[in-house]
């Protein structure tokens, strides 16, 4: 596709990339979540005979699951160094996908060029909601599947981001808040006139990986791009830091209270449609 993209907006887009290399995102998608690829690939009914494309596909949660369907899969994504991660999982595995750098705003694929696209926590990450929603339409053939699964706001995920929102820098303008990805009257909309059979379904997830709340925040202060890049931005502020570790903690413990131990149920919303 033509690129149309400003100055301003490749520069965005270079810090987007940079946050997700930084940490070990591998770890996050291998070891906390999953879950959520099977969970994606089963409501998009995804077989032997489908083309699939993974729009913000990480390093492959959910592509790699439908390539051992048995599908013809494309993973995309805008941060190179997650496709070679993803490349090392699936060879793993023995998963045959091809690895695509690509914005998730500017698709270089063909009009209905596949029977599914689907993207699991992956496109919520992309500043220009509209815009990304047409290119997920656009690349999807008529009658074709389309499915998402993003954190919500008033899930842990939303939280955690709504906690960090007064210690990070200003989000660049027109930049959209990632957890309305989440929100299904917000995604309806994005989706409305293009899509028929759409519904939105509020699910949880089970994260118990850590023993304690100190377990968490040394562990998405090591591996999670966005939560290192908010902590390097205040390396000259070390009280606002320090406060930063308690708000999270405090978070962790409202989350997990009542479970026993530090087990905590992470909400996400899982969207399913057809192009019309």
């Amino acid at each position: 596709m033509t690129d149309t993209q400003t100055s301003p907006d490749r520069e965005l887009k270079a810090r987007l990339r940079a946050v997700w290399a930084l940490g070990n995102y591998t770890a996050v998608a291998t070891e906390i979540i999953p879950g959520l690829g099977p969970v994606l690939v089963e409501a998009c009914a995804i077989t032997d005979r489908d083309e699939v494309l993974d729009i913000a596909a990480g390093t492959g949660n959910a592509a790699i699951v439908a390539a051992e369907t048995g599908a013809d899969v494309t993973a995309s994504d805008l941060t190179p160094e997650l496709l070679e991660s993803g490349k090392r999982i699936a060879q793993s595995r023995g998963a045959h996908l091809n690895w695509v750098v690509a914005d998730a705003e500017s698709l270089p694929f063909a009009d209905g060029s596949f029977d599914a696209v689907m993207s699991c926590v992956g496109v919520m990450f992309a500043p220009h909601h509209g815009q990304t929603a047409s290119e997920m339409v656009r690349v999807c053939r008529p009658g074709g599947r389309i499915g998402l699964i993003n954190w919500t706001p008033e899930g842990f995920i939303g939280r955690m981001f709504a906690t960090m929102k007064p210690y990070a820098p200003p989000p660049p303008p027109g930049a959209q808040p990632p957890p309305l990805w989440g929100n299904p009257e917000h995604v309806e909309s994005l989706l409305a006139g293009k899509v028929q059979d759409f519904t939105a379904e509020r699910r949880t997830l089970r994260v118990d990986r850590f023993a304690t709340p100190e377990d968490f925040l040394g562990f998405f202060k090591a591996n999670y791009g966005p939560t290192i890049a908010v902590y390097k931005s205040l390396a000259d502020s070390p009280e606002r830091a320090a406060a930063l570790d308690e708000a999270l903690l405090e978070l962790v413990r409202g989350f997990s209270a009542g479970t026993g131990n530090t087990a905590m149920d992470w909400e996400y919303l899982l969207v399913t449609a057809k192009r019309a």
